[in-house]
This record gives C-alpha cells, structure tokens and sequence, in this order.
C-alpha cells in the first residue's frame, strides 16, 4: 500500500458577527464565505459547511483510496452527498451522518465498495467526527 504523504498547510477559520448581520467566515489561505440563517436563504448554513467539509473530504479521500488501489485511471466522478439526522433531545447537535458515496469510471462493484471503505478510513474529517475531539473554548 502506497505511503500516506503529509503536505502541512494553514488551516483553521475565523468567523465575525457584526451587529445585525450574518457571520462571515473567512481563512487564513484566503477562503471565504458568508453564512446564512433563514431556513430559504441561499447559501451556506453552520450545519451545511459541516456537511461540506465531510463531502469534499470524502471525494478527495476516495480519489487517494483509488490511487493506492492502482485503479486511478478507471475512476470516474465521484460524488458524495452528506446530510445528518439531528438529536431530538439536548444538547443541539447531529445524532446521526448519512454520507452516500456514488462512484462512476470502469470499475467493478467490489472496487467501488473497497474505495467507499478505504475512503472513510483515509478522510480526516470523517475520522475526526468519529473520535469526538476535545473542545476547548477560551475568551480572547
């Protein structure tokens, strides 16, 4: 199995709340993005960029799981569609992750399930959703 290459890159987010308007989130690579709140405002809500951060991971880590498994050539589109359950008691949170990975090219559906496999085991989004990391919250 090929080795796991660590590029290192900035990562984090800051988000700003200005009185009366709606967060923007920006990063220290130069992203940004400006978050919604109303239920039909277009855009990102907090809970979409949760799922987005899951689904992007999730295609990219399938592309790396096609790599190591030599059938790179054969992928096609890879699409993940995320969407989560949230908990009906407290506190607010997810309950539940739904992550459906549809995978086209010129591969056998054996293939196709060992890169979902391998996928969620290489993505670092999905493995830290399942480890429950530690919060440390400060007053800066």
């Amino acid at each position: 199995m090929a080795e796991l290459k660590v590029r290192t890159r900035v990562t984090g987010a800051t988000a700003t709340l200005q009185l009366g308007g709606l967060p923007a989130v920006t990063t220290p690579t130069g992203g940004a993005v400006d978050v919604v709140t109303g239920v039909s405002a277009p855009g990102f809500n907090p809970l979409d960029l949760l799922y987005a951060s899951l689904a992007a991971c999730m295609v990219l880590s399938a592309r790396i799981a096609a790599s190591r498994l030599g059938v790179a050539a054969a992928l096609g589109e890879v699409r993940a569609e995320v969407s989560g359950e949230k908990a009906k008691d407290e506190p607010s949170r997810v309950e539940r992750l739904n992550i459906r990975l549809d995978i086209s090219g010129d591969l056998d559906a054996a293939t196709k399930q060992r890169i979902v496999e391998d996928a969620e085991a290489i993505c670092t989004v999905s493995n830290t959703l399942r480890a429950a990391p530690q919060l440390h919250t400060t007053l800066g």
